[in-house]
């Protein structure tokens, strides 16, 4: 890491050249996945350190919002996960990234998000008069319920086909009037915002700019470095967003080595040297080390893409393939599956030799956490690898 005199203002050079493999450990140390766990903080450590956990429907292992706390804390009890997450009023659900588990205390700079949903309220759903009223007073009255316990969530069509209880609550959520407060067989549970966050956060007093500031400080705090495309991306916001306040942020522009494009890191990040144990872990695939794929590239020189929703006879490395971190570097990729008390290996990528002892430790660490007592692998991309990592696995 070197620095040259510093500069002023929106436009001044970089202070600071990284290399390849500086950026590469800040994005990791930023992340969580190098250096000693967090355990005093735990699940809501982690959600407070990255500042955003994305959910998703889909559940192999677990569910991502479940993998990404174990992925850097090993395996915490999956029950203690939820509770972490939903208890007590310490975080809250709501689009960023995608839709995402935020800390609670980020309510305030979400403002200028629910501002602009209140100026587009339709979305293609057209909603009865009364409806969205109706919702909002069952709920002051009987909450927190699901969309099924305020009359269905669907018409009984596609599965686009909202019912209109689902389309009013829906709309009060993105709206702040309304919260998720808990998962409850993946239906999301709402309660009035009123009830559900403290009395000191609920407001929208903060105008556009001072909510962007926030947002963008905190992508960077948890990227460590990265450019103004990764920034945006993190909380899903527009590249002039991003520019407007960049400035008045607190991050420092950066110059890394390799990297096209100009970047700027967390202060805090440069301020001492990435050191420490590195996790060996199997990695969601909406993990927000690996979320963007044009950064997964570009850091750790690996391309992965999640083939979910690719038609079955096009896939490469299978349905729900997990990225192998070890020693700070991604080095294959696993999909998995359960069957009883086994997990299943269906496909196994390796890029070579030296990540057979490294997906075995991930393959028995993950198998014992999901409650499995056996790991059997099926296939593997080069096959002259399937006995070592089979015995290595046994």
């Amino acid at each position: 890491m070197t620095t040259s005199a510093p500069g002023s203002g929106a436009d001044r050079k970089p202070e600071t050249a990284l290399s390849a493999d500086e950026a590469r450990r800040i994005a990791l140390r930023a992340q969580g996945l190098l250096g000693a766990p967090d355990r005093r903080g735990a699940v809501r450590g982690v959600l407070r350190h990255l500042g955003a956990v994305q959910l998703d429907t889909i559940s192999v292992l677990a569910r991502s919002h479940e993998l990404i706390p174990y992925a850097r804390l090993g395996p915490v009890g999956r029950p203690a996960v939820d509770s972490a997450y939903w208890s007590g009023a310490h975080a809250f659900e709501y689009w960023s990234h995608a839709a995402c588990v935020l800390p609670i205390e980020e309510w305030p700079h979400f403002a200028f998000r629910r501002r602009a949903y209140r100026t587009r309220p339709h979305w293609g759903h057209e909603l009865p008069d009364g409806a969205y009223g109706t919702v909002v007073e069952r709920l002051r009255a009987e909450g927190p319920l699901t969309a099924t316990e305020l009359g269905g969530a669907k018409n009984g069509g596609p599965w686009w086909d909202w019912s209109a209880a689902k389309v009013a609550v829906e709309r009060a959520l993105m709206f702040g009037e309304v919260v998720c407060v808990e998962r409850r067989g993946w239906k999301r549970v709402y309660d009035l915002a009123e009830r559900a966050v403290p009395d000191a956060l609920l407001h929208d007093e903060l105008d556009d700019m001072e909510c962007l500031r926030r947002l963008v400080r905190l992508a960077g705090r948890s990227l460590g470095v990265g450019t103004r495309a990764d920034i945006a991306d993190y909380h899903r916001l527009k590249g002039e967003q991003v520019d407007a306040v960049i400035a008045d942020s607190g991050l420092v522009p950066v110059e890394v080595a390799g990297w096209e494009k100009a970047a700027w890191a967390d202060p805090e990040a440069l301020a001492t040297t990435p050191r420490g144990r590195h996790r060996t872990t199997l990695l969601s695939p909406f993990d927000s080390l690996i979320w963007d794929r044009a950064r997964t590239e570009r850091i750790f020189g690996f391309t992965h893409r999640l083939e979910a929703y690719v038609p079955k006879p096009r896939r490469i490395h299978g349905y729900f393939a997990m990225p192998l971190l070890s020693g700070g570097r991604l080095l294959g990729r696993v999909d998995p599956a359960r069957e009883g008390r086994t997990l299943v290996a269906r496909q196994v990528s390796l890029e070579s030799a030296k990540a057979v002892a490294p997906m075995a430790e991930a393959l028995r660490e993950a198998a014992g956490w999901v409650g499995c007592d056996t790991v059997r692998i099926e296939r593997v991309d080069r096959p002259e690898l399937a006995a070592p990592l089979t015995a290595a696995v046994g």
